[in-house]
């Protein structure tokens, strides 16, 4: 059996590389390190799941990071998100990136990921809930950060995996209380979105 690393730290071995399998590369928050493991479950002999190393954080942390995470290999998808920490609320009451900044930012890593020729797919950042949040975010927040990435993809021609419309209705049943993450089952339930997503884009 071909042995599948689901996690990306640095370029992958040669054997690996070799193997028929698309190449796939999640990027995102610890949003996406929740449903990784169950996107790599799903996608089991018929894709080669990897994610980057730890949290993405916001855009300025993309930016600098982003020509490591992809390596030298080649992906056939790569399925990102930036978002939820460009919208967190610092000491000052200022975001993380201001929509602008944040917008702008996200312009240069497209520019960035279209250059790698692989299919991409953009994640919508998931919904923050009501209550006392630590670190603060505001929920009305959210829609305005995901409509300045969706002109971007839309400019792009980039398809769009709303994760965040799919969570909205259902937040009450898959997310923890006064918490932006999942419970182990909303984890889940975004990992068979994801993997629907990562499919289509494979044609499969």
């Amino acid at each position: 059996m071909t042995t599948r690393r689901t996690f990306l730290f640095g370029l992958a071995p040669a054997g690996i590389l070799a193997q028929a399998e698309p190449r796939v590369l999640l990027i995102g928050d610890s949003i996406s390190i929740g449903y990784t493991p169950g996107v790599s479950k799903l996608l089991a002999g018929k894709a080669d799941v990897h994610r980057i190393p730890g949290n993405g954080g916001p855009t300025t942390n993309g930016l600098k990071n982003l020509a490591e995470w992809l390596g030298g290999g080649r992906w056939d998808v790569i399925h990102f998100n930036w978002g939820l920490h460009d919208l967190k609320l610092m000491d000052d009451g200022r975001h993380q990136a201001p929509v602008e900044e944040y917008e702008k930012n996200l312009a240069e890593l497209v520019a960035r990921l279209k250059a790698t020729g692989a299919r991409l797919i953009w994640c919508s950042t998931t919904p923050v809930p009501a209550g006392k949040l630590n670190p603060p975010r505001r929920p009305e927040d959210v829609p305005r950060y995901n409509q300045a990435a969706a002109r971007i993809m839309r400019a792009n021609g980039i398809a769009i995996d709303d994760l965040y419309g799919f969570a909205l209705p259902r937040l009450a049943q898959i997310q923890r209380p006064e918490n932006v993450h999942f419970t182990d089952a909303g984890s889940e339930q975004l990992a068979e979105v994801v993997a629907a997503a990562v499919l289509e884009a494979l044609g499969r």
